[in-house]
């Protein structure tokens, strides 16, 4: 799930290739689960003839500014992208589209070319991610409700002890919530824990000085180190628990050291035991959930993108359960699902529906004594 360094890379190639150039070409794609509140001919239209002056971010949302309003703005969601076609030499690892590549890509949701050739596109092949055209980003949900920027805006150390002090809930919890740092998203968070030696369920007011200030500086640390490679995973350093934490558990390991996974927040978490442990009344008296329980490392892959589906719905003011799982949660969906694969009618879930049985058990019991009926187990004493 791209997170602040995949979306601030994307921010910095527009700012380094696009900035100055006028838009001759736009086409959105007619998905109104992306293209959100805005019909396609309406962003073309308000897109075409317009110069780009400026590439911003806040958290994981990055915006346009054009030379007048409205301003396109791009939610990544799971697997949002930016695409860049026709840059020879870049950091951005997604401007290489070789001439024999689709393109623009079947899962483009805004194709832009530009007047001196150039062309990008914004992808998202899950679907999860928003397109907007506002008027002002920054004074609209989601930016408006954003907390401060991780990379652009960071707390000072006394300011940053002072707000943990405050927040007797798990570390990560906190900091998985955008609206008191925005861009931290679950690989930063367990990145961050595991760097600074932080359990990920460890009370935020329960942090000593010392560990605060070493969480402080590894957000710092993990994001600008991640940004220096491009965000390209694969040239993250070596002993990140980064390339472990998908990995079936009892076979996750990072620096010979065992990888444990447990839930947070309702995230994912991976931490190592042996380095990262809670500390204070926690050390006894915290209660941690079952680890996750993974057949194969592509189950491990579809937990880590159900969790973010999680995270995702909940960044956003406007999801619903229902572009989850139409008619209720996930796990009715499933019981809906196999019903309609056995050829059966699911049943509907009933609030009472135990209590209700018992009722009618009892009625039709009384019913019996009434009528002078035996019972059933009248009748087995009697067969006896």
């Amino acid at each position: 799930m791209p997170e602040l360094p995949e979306v601030e890379v994307a921010r910095r190639a527009i700012e380094e290739y696009c900035l100055g150039k006028k838009i001759i070409r736009c086409s959105a794609a007619d998905d109104p689960k992306v293209i959100d509140g805005v019909s396609p001919s309406d962003l073309e239209s308000s897109l075409v003839g317009k110069t780009i002056l400026a590439a911003l971010r806040k958290g994981k949302n990055l915006w346009v500014r054009l030379d007048s309003p409205p301003f396109p703005t791009f939610q990544f969601g799971m697997t949002g992208a930016i695409y860049i076609k026709g840059v020879a030499v870049t950091k951005y690892k997604r401007s290489a589209v070789s001439s024999t590549d689709e393109w623009p890509s079947k899962y483009s949701k805004v194709f832009i070319e530009l007047d001196d050739g150039l062309e990008l596109s914004f992808t998202d092949k899950r679907r999860f991610a928003k397109v907007r055209l506002l008027e002002d980003p920054e004074s609209v949900p989601p930016i408006s409700e954003l907390g401060p920027d991780a990379l652009n805006e960071p707390m000072q150390i006394d300011e940053f002890m002072d707000s943990l002090s405050k927040k007797n809930i798990a570390i990560k919890t906190l900091l998985l919530d955008q609206s008191f740092i925005s861009g931290i998203g679950n690989w930063i968070a367990d990145e961050v824990f595991y760097q600074a030696r932080i359990h990920p369920l460890q009370i935020a007011s329960s942090l000593s000085r010392e560990s605060c200030e070493s969480l402080h500086r590894c957000i710092k640390e993990v994001i600008e180190k991640a940004l220096e490679v491009g965000a390209d995973s694969n040239q993250f350093p070596e002993n990140w628990i980064f390339h472990s934490r998908e990995k079936k558990p009892g076979k996750a390991f990072v620096d010979g050291k065992k990888i444990d996974f447990i839930t947070v927040g309702g995230r994912t978490s991976a931490y190592v035991p042996e380095l990262q442990k809670l500390k204070g009344n926690q050390s006894t008296k915290v209660t941690q959930r079952k680890p996750r329980k993974v057949k194969s490392d592509k189950n491990s892959h579809d937990q880590e993108e159900s969790d973010s589906e999680e995270e995702e719905s909940k960044e956003d003011p406007k999801s619903k359960k229902s572009e989850n799982a139409p008619g209720g949660t996930k796990k009715r969906q499933k019981k809906i699902n196999d019903a309609d694969d056995n050829g059966e009618k699911p049943q509907k879930p009933t609030k009472g529906r135990a209590k209700k049985q018992a009722d009618m058990a009892e009625n039709s019991s009384n019913k019996r004594i009434k009528s002078g009926q035996p019972s059933a187990q009248q009748k087995k004493k009697a067969r006896k």
